[in-house]
């Protein structure tokens, strides 16, 4: 199943290519100074860096939270490759769920090791509640942890399922 790796790459590289696309056209958001592309009433586009993990967790640490999270991650993305490489063929939704995991992982990743931070650009928001900023990386990851619990509670029932009918047929 290692061929879902490919998904991984061109998330990590879209991801790439619209954080840069975005630090071209939008200023910096910063207190008392934020310039935003309205798409729609609930919809923004609007440049934060993200010194963080999800939601701005350790945002304010200081500096070191930049290389634990970036240890972290390479861990976490090495193990998804492992995981994607010893998936059976009938695995296919896991693999593309893990590969959407890692493609996130990947693209985020770049931005703490290049950076320091993560570029995030979507904003999505109802009046004054604010959904934390996110990114390509971010959404990828979290449509792959769908599909990971979509797969858990449909599919991999349904392919045991098979491969017991299988087993069943072949001794009978």
């Amino acid at each position: 199943m290692i061929v879902w790796l490919w998904l991984s790459v061109v998330i990590a590289v879209f991801d790439q290519l619209s954080k840069y696309y975005m630090s071209q056209i939008l200023a910096l958001c910063e207190p008392g100074n934020c310039a935003s592309i309205v798409l729609l009433p609930v919809f923004k586009l609007t440049l934060l860096h993200n010194e963080g993990a999800a939601f701005s967790f350790l945002s304010d640490a200081g500096g070191w939270q930049r290389w634990l999270l970036v240890s972290i991650s390479t861990g976490v993305s090495v193990a998804l490759v492992i995981w994607i490489a010893r998936l059976k063929a009938n695995e296919r939704w896991l693999a593309v769920a893990l590969a959407l995991i890692l493609g996130g992982a990947a693209g985020n990743l770049i931005d703490r090791v290049q950076l320091g931070y993560v570029i995030d650009f979507v904003v999505v928001h109802y009046e004054s509640a604010y959904f934390p900023a996110f990114n390509l990386a971010d959404a990828a990851i979290s449509v792959g942890a769908a599909v990971m619990i979509l797969d858990m509670l449909f599919f991999s029932r349904q392919s045991q399922e098979l491969q017991d009918k299988k087993r069943d047929v072949g001794n009978g």
